[in-house]
């Protein structure tokens, strides 16, 4: 079955090269375009997308509204932020409001495609290039209202689940935290797994967001 993809962008040109790349791509079908935030989302209403690849700056409604639209309408769509290096604020919204991840605009295409797969997966992608920067920019908002103390949720996790939660935050990979801990990927998923389930967050996304909320991790750390 295919991945039902919606490009949302305002230049011609770039979703004409988006709907190149992913039209090679046996499982991802592009089933619509959008030239900006108002319709992208009629788009997504009518045509129930399963990802959405969204924009920021557009003409008549932005992408961070559109996407707070679509997601507010929980008809299961997930949506994946284009970005570029200088949309840090826009980024961090878009987050909190529920996008599985952001992806740059120059990004290879295999990892446009990654993202694709991995949101329709229901879980969230942050663009290795740019995550350890929008996290600590994303932390130095919140160090005003963090706390010290660990929320109570926190001690359900295992010593090994709080290690994997603050890996998390840091912006490493599954990858990453597989060779820290010296364990294979599929433990390290079933982890992440845990941490989510038992925390009551939906994807890694949302655990970078809390950990530096809940100052489970501190800005530079």
């Amino acid at each position: 079955m295919s991945i039902r993809v919606l490009l949302v962008d305002d230049e011609t040109m770039v979703r004409a090269g988006l709907r190149l790349v992913l039209e090679t791509e046996r499982d991802i079908e592009v089933v619509g375009e959008a030239a900006d935030g108002e319709q992208a989302v009629s788009a997504a209403r009518a045509l129930r997308p399963d990802v959405v690849l969204m924009d920021v700056r557009m003409p008549r409604m932005d992408g961070l509204t559109a996407t707070g639209l679509i997601l507010a309408a929980d008809h299961g769509v997930k949506v994946v932020v284009l970005t570029t290096f200088d949309e840090d604020g826009y980024v961090h919204e878009a987050l909190r409001l529920g996008a599985s991840g952001f992806l740059l605009k120059v990004a290879p295409p295999e990892r446009l495609v990654e993202a694709i797969r991995v949101a329709a997966g229901g879980e969230a992608l942050l663009d290795p290039l740019v995550t350890r920067r929008v996290i600590a920019a994303f932390a130095g908002g919140v160090r005003a209202r963090v706390t010290t103390a660990a929320p109570p949720a926190v001690d359900a996790l295992t010593p090994r689940e709080c290690e994997v939660l603050t890996m998390l935050a840091r912006g490493m990979s599954n990858a990453e935290i597989a060779a820290a801990l010296v364990v294979g990927d599929a433990t390290v998923k079933t982890h992440v797994a845990r941490v989510l389930m038992k925390l009551g967050l939906r994807d890694r996304v949302q655990a970078v967001i809390y950990a530096y909320e809940h100052g489970l991790v501190q800005p530079g750390s």
